[in-house]
């Protein structure tokens, strides 16, 4: 589960972080008195206004911006309100804005990135830093590898001191800076790990003249499993933010992410969804969605994966690429016959069955090959995959 900057730079000051004020305005009006009170409160003119949506790269679609005045703020405000924001995150279509945050500028004078996530690879939470702040760390560890500094969490014991002044003297930090570092990384771990998050992100943290280390902007990410302890993190979600054939899916146990393409995916198991992907690549075509129906598949859950599929009018064909595990391949046959006859088909379809009572499934679909005219059926993943994408481009 992801939440706005506006949210997650609050959790950061509820455990601690040093983070610029700021106020969350929903109009241009309401930026113009935001804007007011901070200017007044704080002794500042300068304030930057920040659209608040789930996608990164904000600033490269114009949703970050620096004002000067109380007008500037609410014309400012009210141009990235009134359109969907098109960042490198979003694509072409972009993504409405119906919040912004306006902030206190801060001058800055060094930047540093410093993240919490869990590294698959050593089994634990990692802290993550470089010196490298406010781009993508992702082109910061392509292009410099050497800028990126680790250091391995105890799940139980935190971050230790010495851990996180290691961090901060390889960050180049001096004097009372250390220290200041020291309690911002342990902090960060402790709200990481308490929270039960999948990543939490400053970006940049920034050092100012005086001396000073401040958070100016943040991104936290929940792990979805652990939300049933955490009724208060769940309230933060916002629905707007999400898909609407996700959210759908959500609401059905269903694993789905829209993508690009124009060819859908049902599959269950996430690696056996990857390698489908891949393989549709491979002939040349491109997958609509991210599709896990699970391991244990009912024929409820694939009706349902069928009509959010075939709901996404980019949608040219569909694969199935079922391993019959868990599930049994006859209840997915005939799934999708009942989904056939219940959401319809107008678009081409192939089914790859594998696995648990595969030979009774493919006499199902055999059966009904008339009924549902436009199937066809694949003998292996490979075949499947390069009939769809022949098909589609026919």
């Amino acid at each position: 589960m992801k939440v706005h900057e506006y949210q997650a730079r609050q959790l950061l000051s509820d455990f601690g972080v040093p983070v610029p004020p700021a106020i969350v305005a929903c109009s241009g009006e309401e930026a113009a008195k935001a804007y007011a009170k901070l200017a007044s409160q704080h002794n500042a003119d300068l304030a930057v206004v920040k659209a608040q949506v789930y996608a990164g790269g904000r600033g490269k679609g114009g949703g970050v911006k620096l004002v000067r005045s109380a007008d500037e703020a609410r014309q400012v405000a009210a141009d990235i309100l009134s359109r969907p924001l098109v960042t490198p995150q979003t694509g072409p279509s972009g993504v409405p804005v119906s919040k912004v945050l306006v902030a206190v500028g801060v001058d800055i004078e060094k930047e540093f990135y410093l993240a919490v996530t869990v590294d698959r690879t050593n089994h634990c939470p990692m802290l993550i830093a470089s010196s490298e702040g406010g781009v993508e760390i992702e082109q910061v560890a392509k292009d410099h590898p050497g800028a990126i500094i680790r250091a391995a969490v105890d799940p139980a014991a935190g971050l230790q001191p010495y851990q996180a002044r290691v961090v901060a003297y390889r960050l180049g930090l001096v004097g009372e800076q250390v220290e200041a570092a020291v309690k911002i990384m342990r902090r960060l771990c402790r709200l990481f790990l308490t929270s039960d998050a999948s990543l939490a992100e400053i970006n940049p943290l920034v050092a100012t003249p005086d001396g000073q280390l401040l958070a100016i902007d943040a991104k936290i990410n929940f792990d979805d499993n652990a939300l049933f302890r955490h009724e208060d993190i769940v309230q933060l979600a916002d629905p707007a933010e999400e898909n609407e054939s996700e959210r759908r899916a959500k609401g059905h146990d269903l694993s789905y992410i829209k993508l690009d393409g124009n060819i859908g995916c049902l599959v269950n198991g996430a690696g056996l969804a990857m390698a489908t992907m891949d393989l549709i690549k491979l002939h040349g075509g491109e997958p609509a969605n991210f599709l896990d129906v699970g391991g244990s598949a009912t024929e409820e859950a694939v009706t349902e994966a069928f009509a959010i599929i075939l709901a996404d009018p980019n949608v040219k064909g569909v694969l199935v690429n079922i391993f019959g595990g868990i599930a049994r391949c006859d209840v997915i046959a005939t799934a999708i016959v009942n989904a056939a006859r219940k959401v319809g088909f107008n678009v081409p379809l192939v089914v790859r069955l594998e696995g648990t009572n595969v030979q009774e499934a493919r006499r199902i679909l055999d059966e009904v090959g008339d009924e549902i005219a436009m199937m066809q059926t694949g003998t292996d993943l490979t075949d499947a995959a390069e009939k769809i994408t022949r098909v589609i481009a026919a």
